[in-house]
C-alpha cells in the first residue's frame, strides 16, 4: 500500500462554505482522490494533516499553530513511509490580517518543500516526491468570513504562476486547481461539494503519475 500525506488547509479539510460543518471523507476531494485511485488498480491510502487557517509559514495572530512549517517536519516522520506529500496552501495567507502577495506565498511554499525534504525519515525509508498545487483564486469574499477574507482576492493574483516557478526550482510536480474549478460560488473562498468531486479526479490523475508502480 501506498500512503499519500495531504497537508492542507480548510479547503482540503472539507468546511461546507458558510457553515462550520464538514464533509465526509468520501465527499471531500482527498477521499475522492483515494477512490479513484483504487479504481485505477492503484492499492493507497490518504493521510489528512488539514488543519482551518493553516497558512503557508505565517503566524495567525488570533489562533496558534497554524504556521504550516511547525512540525512539518515531525509530520513526514511520523506518517512515513511516504510515496507522495500533496500541499494545497496558500489560501489564508491573504487573509486580511497579512499584506503577504503571491511571490512571498510562493516563497512560503519552497520552504516547505524543503523541510519534507530534510524530514528525519528513519533510514531506507524513501524521501517522498511533492505535488504543489495551487489553490483556485480567491474571488470576492461573502458571507460570514467576508470580513476575514476583504481584499484577499487582489492579493492572490499570480499566485498560480508563482507556484509553479517554484515547482519547476525545486523539481517538483505541479498542479493549478483553478484550471479545473473556481473557488466555491457561496462564499468565494472554499469549495463546494461539486468541486470536491472535480479536484480529486483530477488530482487522482497527476498523483498517479507520481505513484511507483509494482
Amino acid at each position: 500500500m501506498l500512503q499519500i500525506l495531504v497537508y492542507a488547509d480548510s479547503l482540503s479539510w472539507g468546511i461546507v462554505p458558510n457553515t462550520r460543518e464538514r464533509l465526509a471523507f468520501g465527499a471531500r476531494w482527498p477521499g475522492v482522490m483515494e477512490a479513484a485511485l483504487a479504481q485505477s488498480g492503484l492499492d493507497t491510502r490518504v493521510i489528512e494533516d488539514c488543519l482551518n487557517g493553516r497558512r503557508t509559514v505565517f503566524e495567525d495572530p488570533y489562533k496558534p499553530g497554524r504556521n504550516g512549517l511547525s512540525g512539518l517536519e515531525q509530520r513526514i516522520e511520523i506518517c512515513s513511509p511516504l510515496a507522495l506529500v500533496v500541499l494545497l496552501l496558500g489560501t489564508n495567507d491573504f487573509q486580511v490580517m497579512h499584506a503577504h502577495d503571491a511571490w512571498q506565498s510562493a516563497q512560503g511554499i519552497a520552504r516547505l518543500v524543503r523541510a519534507i525534504r530534510r524530514a528525519p525519515i528513519e533510514p531506507g525509508m524513501p524521501v517522498p516526491e511533492v505535488l504543489i498545487v495551487a489553490p483556485p483564486a480567491i474571488q470576492t469574499p461573502k458571507g460570514a468570513i467576508a470580513p476575514k477574507f476583504r481584499g484577499a482576492e487582489t492579493k492572490c493574483a499570480g499566485l498560480a504562476a508563482a507556484y509553479e516557478a517554484v515547482a519547476r526550482e525545486l523539481g517538483c510536480r505541479f498542479f493549478d486547481a483553478g484550471v479545473v474549478t473556481s473557488s466555491s460560488r457561496v462564499d468565494g473562498v472554499h469549495l463546494d461539494a461539486d468541486q470536491h468531486q472535480t479536484l480529486g479526479r483530477a488530482l487522482a490523475k497527476i498523483a498517479s503519475q507520481a505513484l511507483p508502480r509494482a
